[in-house]
């Protein structure tokens, strides 16, 4: 009797053995996909020839932050930055655009664009996959032994500024400032950040080297991937009134414009109308829904994220399906009502956030004003951006130029 109970033990068990590896074997198998069916609208569809693709089991969400610059991008980082189940990248394809794209020609192009959004695409798929040494195929000079001191803005991001990736000396739960985590952590280990990027059950990228969402759909439908896009706009006449500021000698002849009153003959108003373009061209392919966007893209405007940060983030984190930590939530009371003389950084974080987002009216000339909104009236009408009709309607901020729009996303 008792050899008899033995037996069945061991029958049980080996069942169970053979079970776990049926089970691991299917999980481990690689799919095939069919070229073509993505178009067709049938991507689901499996077959025996085409590209073999390792499935993301695992459901870990990847994140991309699309945006442009000065649009708010680095507040709307911070968003995922602070949650502490997110390994956040801060503008990772900097060093693509810095290792392959001529000084002289600033990526414009179209050859440039070609070879930046093709690496850019393989980098991307690489980083969500937590793999950092293909990073280093872009570092210059090169790490060794997998370190290196040259990531750009590495005190951007939390993770790599905190333990295990950063040992510091003092109290362990301390959250360095950025320009204190490059002085203070030395050089970062590549192999240990990897460790911490796979520990998190979430990988969130902020770009503004990405020009429109239609560059990213070989990306959304890689089944690799769980990728939703968070695309920010923000009113380009606020963005050229910020970039204006911020790089004042890139933009010096828009400053001499608003100085004297004249418009300069050889203005650069491609500073203004790419921006426009690029918006138009990426909202117009998000707003017509796409079979291959569904559940995958979320338009935010940045100046409905200053007005109600709290209730636009609860949105945000709804959209991608991730609890909204503690941490965000406290992040965001003490950086959307601060002294503005706080954020004095060009990407400072902590201002309030709502009066920053109105800040260009008494920015700009009226002129100026009026240049852009005839530049740019196809995506001012697009986001729902009124045009301000007179220099009096610009500078009075109780009129409002933001229209009430609830561009919600699709599933």
């Amino acid at each position: 009797m008792q050899c008899s109970w033995k037996a069945v033990l061991l029958l049980a068990l080996a069942s169970i053995a053979i079970q776990y590896t049926a089970i691991r074997t299917f999980t481990a198998k690689s799919f095939h996909t069919c070229p073509g069916l993505a178009e067709a609208g049938v991507a689901e569809r499996l077959c025996e020839e085409g590209p073999t693709f390792a499935y993301n089991l695992s459901r870990k969400t990847h994140i991309l932050i699309l945006a442009t610059t000065r649009s708010g991008s680095s507040f709307v980082g911070q968003l995922f930055n602070q949650h502490l189940d997110v390994f956040y990248l801060f503008e990772p394809l900097y060093h693509v655009q810095n290792t392959l794209i001529p000084r002289f020609t600033q990526g414009k192009s179209p050859a440039d664009r070609r070879v930046m959004l093709g690496a850019s695409r393989d980098l991307l798929r690489s980083l969500y996959d937590c793999d950092l040494y293909f990073l280093e195929n872009y570092i210059k000079p090169p790490p060794v032994n997998h370190t290196t001191d040259r990531i750009f803005r590495r005190g951007a991001s939390r993770v790599l500024c905190s333990r295990p990736v950063c040992d510091p000396p003092g109290n362990p739960d301390l959250v360095l400032e950025e320009g204190d985590c490059v002085r203070k952590c030395g050089l970062l280990n590549l192999t240990v950040a990897a460790e911490a990027c796979r520990e998190r059950s979430h990988v969130a990228i902020k770009t503004v080297r990405v020009p429109e969402v239609n560059d990213l759909r070989a990306l959304v439908e890689d089944p690799r991937l769980n990728l939703k896009v968070i695309q920010l706009v923000r009113d380009p006449r606020g963005i050229l009134a910020s970039r204006s500021e911020t790089f004042r000698d890139t933009y010096r002849l828009w400053r001499l414009w608003y100085g004297t009153g004249r418009k300069p003959y050889n203005l650069d108003v491609t500073q203004l109308t790419t921006v426009c373009e690029d918006f138009s061209n990426s909202v117009s392919t998000g707003l017509t829904r796409p079979s291959w966007l569904k559940g995958k893209y979320m338009l935010v405007r940045y100046e409905d994220l200053a007005r109600n940060p709290m209730k636009k983030t609860e949105e945000i984190y709804g959209f991608l399906g991730i609890p909204l930590d503690s941490h965000v939530a406290r992040w965001i009371q003490n950086n959307t009502r601060g002294d503005p003389t706080l954020g004095k950084h060009k990407y400072g974080t902590v201002r309030n956030s709502a009066a920053t987002a109105e800040k260009w009216r008494f920015r700009l000339s009226y002129d100026i004003v009026a240049f852009a909104q005839n530049a740019c009236q196809q995506v001012l009408a697009q986001l729902g951006y009124k045009m301000a009709r007179s220099e009096e309607e610009l500078k009075n901020p109780s009129i409002s130029l933001v229209e009430e729009r609830d561009f919600r996303p699709f599933s």
